[in-house]
């Protein structure tokens, strides 16, 4: 006789880790919530582990750990660019300018486009502002750099947080 609660543990846990690697994947898009999507999938296994009585008080643990490193991620982001920007000087306005023109065009384009424009519209803001082509190159470089690093910072903290996630949903403690 087929055991249907097994088949469906096994079904939420092959949904849950292809949602995370999606929001793994989804971390090389800068406006895309790559780390709050592995998140909301631990989150979303949690609720279905307790609601069939099988969360230990070491799953939680993990659950914990998991949202710590989410919240974690959620700020270096924001961290980690805007330091790299600030140290060339480049103002407040600027960055969030490049910001918004790189979602209106996620919004109207695609996602790649988006990414590609918010440096190049960083550039044109800069050569505004500053009338010199190499300074203005120094603040599109500072942001490249910071996105490069903010990347690594956060596909680090996705990959361990889906890690712990495999320890808990795949060796029962």
């Amino acid at each position: 006789m087929l055991d249907w609660s097994l088949l469906g543990f096994a079904f939420m846990k092959a949904i849950t880790f292809v949602f995370m690697l999606i929001g793994l994947a989804g971390l090389i898009i800068p406006i895309f919530p790559g780390i709050i999507i592995i998140w909301l999938s631990a989150l979303v296994y949690a609720v279905f582990s307790t609601l069939a009585g099988t969360m230990t008080g070491w799953d939680w643990f993990l659950f914990v750990i998991i949202t710590l490193l989410g919240i974690l991620g959620t700020v270096v982001d924001n961290i980690i660019l805007a330091a790299k920007l600030r140290q060339t000087g480049t103002p407040w306005k600027s960055i969030i300018l490049a910001y918004v023109i790189g979602l209106v065009a996620s919004l109207f384009f695609t996602p790649l486009v988006g990414l590609l424009l918010t440096p190049a519209a960083l550039y044109l803001i800069e050569y505004r502002r500053l009338q010199d082509r190499s300074l203005a190159f120094g603040s599109t470089k500072a942001f490249l750099i910071g996105f490069g690093w903010t990347f690594v910072a956060l596909f680090a903290i996705g990959s361990a947080m889906i890690g712990l996630w495999l320890i808990w949903a795949m060796i029962p403690l």
